[in-house]
């Protein structure tokens, strides 16, 4: 399998992108999907949501307060 890079995976393998996501190679072609979870359902007026590329995760957090956690209620991924 070619990928969106330009590099070759043999049948079989797996993978994750620099973006974060879980891809295979079959005979039928490459299969990628997200390896996190989105945060849907937190105070969005108090808190935003910011993604950690290297840990591919989302952490919610207080806008005015970067060190404090707010809680959530659904993810979605």
């Amino acid at each position: 399998c070619l990928d969106e890079e330009g590099k070759v995976h043999e049948f079989h393998s797996r993978w994750r992108t620099d973006d974060c996501n879980d891809c295979s190679c079959s005979r039928a072609g490459i299969s990628c999907c997200t390896s996190y979870i989105t945060p849907v359902d937190y105070d969005k007026e108090k808190c935003e949501s910011i993604f950690n590329k290297e840990t591919c995760s989302y952490k919610v957090v207080e806008k005015d307060n970067h060190s404090k956690e707010c809680p959530v209620h659904s993810w979605v991924g």
